[in-house]
């Protein structure tokens, strides 16, 4: 009865194209017209018995059909709600939102200029004045977006995750279940495996050009990714002071599953211009009185270690290329940062002296480690307008959660839980000395 009555439907919808007919409301079942016997004509053949007796007695045939109208009725009520709800719009043709395309935004707050990718949020230019006024480009990346697409950017300038730096095999185990990640730098997972969020093109969702100038991007994170549990939305806001101070505010909320997270933005900076060479006569303070020492595949074995009279010291300006041939490989280091001076709530993380433009970059941010990285594996980069970047061509200092937290339970903490919201925000401040 149903396929009849729902065969019926669709005539009726095939003629009326623009009346909408509710699954579940019953279609009234066309009733024939059958005379009355007193209407009869007497002088015609008698039929056979047993249609004489149909057809004397219309009483019965009309409850018979009535009977069946109600039985219709019940089945096409009582029948699961889910395969009989109709649409809002059934005549609504659904078409996929497309992926956001590749594009760069530019802010300029009139004393400084910065360009943002939505490829990996990143920073591709950042123009700022030296001693005299002349402005120049003070971080290394490309002309071109193709780099940054196809995995052939050293991470220039992007924001990394899920989980930022190194986490040991790749795996980790949380709430009972262990989790494997992609090795993408065996044998350990780097900054969130083989497609992080440096890679991906983020949506732009708000784009500001008045006096202070920002971009807001958004990405979010499936299930899965990387071999990372739950879904995470990720949000990343550059914005442009009054000042001449690069603001970044960097939030993650996951939806259904605890999981660790650990942003980090991975510019390399070069205060004399991004085509000078080598940073190695930058002087550098760190505000941080502890490192945490690494084994043979750059995964911190536990321990704190104080950096009083080693080269890692940087509590007061050092010159970098002063001591780096004590450090095998060059620094590539987690430093604890200690409590210090506080600015809008960020304490103060970093000095970076450039002693030819006399360019100062100070660093602010609430995250509780920062690695220090003098760029030891770039050698031969062609970058921008036809620059080659060779060797410690840049220095990085990623505020962060600490390397392999979600496998060291003395380290803080970086598992985020439904409910709540991952926080972490730096200030890049530019002056001249």
């Amino acid at each position: 009865m149903e396929q009849l009555l729902g065969a019926q439907q669709q005539r009726q919808q095939h003629h009326q194209p623009h009346r909408s007919i509710s699954p579940r409301t019953p279609t009234r079942p066309h009733l024939q017209h059958i005379p009355s016997n007193r209407f009869r004509d007497h002088h015609r053949p008698q039929p056979h018995a047993g249609l004489r007796i149909l057809r004397i007695t219309p009483p019965f045939f009309l409850l018979l059909l009535a009977a069946v109208y109600l039985l219709a009725s019940f089945t096409i009520l009582s029948a699961p709600a889910a395969s009989l709800r109709p649409a809002k719009n059934p005549n609504r043709l659904i078409v996929p939102m497309p992926p956001p395309s590749p594009d760069l935004f530019e802010l300029d707050n009139g004393r400084i200029r910065a360009r943002i990718s939505n490829v990996g949020a990143t920073v591709t230019s950042l123009l700022v004045p030296d001693k005299n006024g002349v402005l120049g480009d003070v971080v290394l990346g490309f002309d071109s977006l193709d780099p940054y697409l196809n995995g052939t950017s050293p991470y220039f300038g992007c924001i990394v995750g899920r989980v930022a730096n190194r986490i040991k095999d790749g795996k980790f185990t949380l709430n009972g279940v262990q989790h494997s990640l992609s090795i993408n730098s065996p044998p350990n997972t780097l900054h969130g495996g083989f497609k992080g969020f440096d890679k991906v093109i983020w949506e732009v969702t708000e784009y500001n050009k008045g006096k202070t100038p920002s971009v807001t991007l958004k990405y979010y994170s499936k299930d899965g990714e990387e071999g990372f549990p739950g879904n995470v939305s990720v949000t990343a806001r550059y914005s442009l002071l009054s000042s001449m101070a690069l603001k970044l505010e960097m939030e993650a909320v996951p939806l259904n599953k605890a999981t660790p997270i650990s942003l980090a933005q991975h510019t390399y900076w070069n205060l004399a211009g991004h085509s000078s060479g080598d940073v190695l006569a930058h002087s550098l303070q760190i505000q941080g009185s502890q490192i945490t020492p690494v084994d043979e595949t750059s995964i911190p074995t536990g321990e704190f270690m104080p950096v009083s009279g080693t080269p890692f010291d940087f509590l007061t300006e050092n010159e970098i290329g002063g001591r780096i041939d004590q450090v095998p490989g060059g620094y590539d280091h987690n430093y604890v940062l200690d409590s210090g001076e506080v600015r809008s709530g960020l304490q103060h993380v970093a000095k970076v002296t450039d002693p030819s433009s006399l360019r100062v970059l100070n660093i602010w941010s609430d995250a509780p480690g920062v690695q220090f990285y003098t760029g030891n594996f770039v050698n031969g980069v062609l970058g921008k307008g036809g620059a080659v970047y060779g060797k410690h061509a840049g220095l990085c200092l990623e505020t962060q959660g600490f390397p392999n937290a979600v496998n060291q339970p003395n380290f803080p903490s970086v598992v985020v839980h439904p409910g709540e919201k991952y926080i972490h925000t730096m200030l890049f401040d530019f002056s001249t000395k």
